[in-house]
């Protein structure tokens, strides 16, 4: 079963969303056979990447909240990001910049190996650590942390080798209806919005689950004389002679 999920670096529902994500695959019972694909979906690509402004003044300058509204509207997913376990979860008191970069990041250590460690990264060191994901400098720092080269790593961002396939991912994920993130596809059908809870989730992935993979049940028929015991039941040897 494939699981897609388009979300931004800077989105606080997109953080949580990967938290319960994360949850929803390892309590499932057939986690093992998901596989969790990680897309990009900038969801302020007007933004400069510097300077970065204070996530409260963003908030006043895009959609005209007071500091009690933005309060209010960020308060929420910081309680329960902390109450899943995400301490601290720093919404308010962050920055935001520009992310194209931080996403290009991503799909060069992608091609490392490093396709979910990168994103959990990403996600700790901005809303854990409050720290910056948009320019050259402050992913090298994560590149380091995850093992890459270094060099390589920086090549790879200056000349913007990731520029069109970051470009590409948000573009799919307007064609496929969405109109924010987080956003998630099962199996290329089933399309979720938001950041789901767990269970919900668990129960989608079941249902997905079941239509895909239908079970075999066996009959046995009545005059088919088969000898049971305790470890289950033997059919007469003649048994596919009498067919």
């Amino acid at each position: 079963m494939k699981v897609e999920i388009w979300s931004d670096l800077t989105c606080p529902w997109c953080g949580l969303a990967n938290h319960r994500l994360d949850q929803a695959v390892e309590r499932f019972p057939h986690g093992g056979d998901i596989e969790l694909i990680h897309r990009s979906f900038p969801l302020d690509p007007d933004l400069p990447s510097s300077p970065a402004v204070p996530a409260r003044q963003m908030l006043k300058q895009k959609y005209g909240m007071d500091d009690a509204q933005a309060e209010a509207a960020t308060r929420r997913v910081e309680v329960l990001a902390e109450r899943e376990g995400l301490r601290p979860y720093i919404v308010l008191d962050n920055k935001k910049a520009n992310t194209h970069l931080a996403h290009e990041f991503m799909a060069h250590a992608t091609t490392q190996g490093k396709h979910a460690e990168a994103r959990h990264l990403g996600f700790r060191a901005y809303f854990g650590e409050a720290r910056s994901l948009f320019d050259v400098d402050a992913l090298l720092e994560l590149s380091d942390e995850l093992g890459l080269d270094r060099d390589e790593t920086r090549q790879t961002l200056v000349e913007r080798r990731y520029r069109q396939q970051v470009q590409d991912e948000a573009r799919r994920a307007a064609t496929l209806g969405a109109r924010g993130a987080p956003f998630l596809l099962i199996d290329g059908r089933h399309a979720i919005s938001g950041a789901q809870d767990t269970g919900t989730l668990l129960d989608v992935f079941q249902q997905v689950w079941d239509a895909t993979h239908p079970q075999l049940v066996q009959t046995l028929a009545e005059d088919a004389e088969a000898i049971c015991g305790p470890d289950g039941c033997v059919l007469p040897a003649d048994h596919a002679a009498r067919g």
